[in-house]
């Protein structure tokens, strides 16, 4: 699978550091660990690029540049992206948050106009899940701000944060399929190539 409409690693690190600037915060740390999460299931993955894998963790988030919101920031980095020629990675901006496909039905609500969420409904309507955006979707969960983490503990993190709905369940059920899908495809656990999770998730060093 070939991506051409992406910005280069030191793009991404330029656009990382700016919004750095404007909208400091955890998710900065978040997105690192995203991108180093995906280039290194990457590696080992047959159909996945682990440079443009890290390219796309590394600005999934780039909409909170913006400041301080909630999930407008995938329609804001969509935009953003494709402003800069980078539609590929725009995708990733959009796609990462919605593993269902429906706007409606994540936790918190849209938090901008009526037009942004018809834009992104209308978006998800007519793309096809890649293995990159299951890839995305599934390393946004595998991250905090201090490292990687079980998937049930960045999930209930979020949770406890946002609150929950009718459709969460549903939601952490995809997410797990995904899991499931892409360690079929490599042939491990992705723990086994994410280093620090049991430190990070429990607190100790085994």
């Amino acid at each position: 699978m070939i991506l051409k409409k992406i910005p280069s690693i030191e793009e991404a690190e330029a656009y990382l550091l700016e919004a750095e600037e404007l909208n400091p915060g955890p998710w900065i740390p978040h997105s690192r660990y995203v991108g180093e999460a995906a280039k290194l299931i990457a590696e080992q993955h047959p159909s996945l690029d682990p440079d443009i894998a890290q390219i796309l963790g590394y600005l999934h988030d780039i909409g909170r540049r913006f400041g301080v919101m909630n999930i407008r920031h995938t329609y804001e980095g969509h935009k953003f992206l494709e402003e800069q020629g980078h539609a590929d990675a725009a995708r990733i901006c959009i796609t990462h948050s919605f593993p269902t496909k429906r706007v409606d039905e994540v936790s918190d609500g849209w938090d901008g106009p009526k037009e942004q969420m018809e834009f992104t409904q209308d978006y998800l309507d007519k793309v096809e899940f890649n293995d990159y955006d299951k890839l995305l979707q599934l390393c946004d969960a595998l991250a905090m701000p201090s490292g990687f983490v079980l998937l049930e503990k960045r999930l209930l993190d979020a949770a406890m944060r946002r609150g929950v709905n009718d459709y969460t369940l549903k939601r952490w059920q995809v997410t797990f399929e995904i899991q499931a899908e892409i360690e079929e495809t490599i042939g491990a656990s992705i723990y086994s190539v994410l280093d620090g999770v049991v430190e990070n998730t429990f607190g100790f060093t085994p």
